[in-house]
């Protein structure tokens, strides 16, 4: 049976923002000092979008003196990759088998 994709989590990471956000995170733990360097992102704008991402359960944070780290929560990315796989071997299947819905 074919999975759904997680909706909300897509919306999540649409945002071009979240996406890098995330994608930086990917390659290490950073700070929010950190992401505005590399993002070019406002302090409140930053702070908004982290937010959305952790409230999503894509980001942890790590309390480190008087800064905040966040890290990437991998398992929260492979379901959504086993999501599209699934996706993709549905469609696979669909081609190779020539299924099609009649029209009335």
């Amino acid at each position: 049976m074919m999975m759904s994709v997680d909706a909300d989590l897509m919306r999540v990471l649409a945002d071009p923002l979240r996406l890098r956000i995330v994608t930086l995170l990917a390659s290490e733990t950073l700070c929010s000092t950190h992401l505005i360097e590399e993002t070019g992102a406002g302090q409140t704008n930053l702070s908004n979008h982290l937010k959305v991402l952790r409230e999503a359960g894509v980001v942890e944070t790590e309390p480190c003196g008087r800064f905040t780290y966040y890290r990437l929560k991998p398992d929260v990315v492979a379901s959504l990759a086993g999501q599209f796989a699934d996706l993709a071997e549905t469609a696979r299947a669909t081609a190779e088998n020539n299924v099609k819905r009649s029209c009335p």
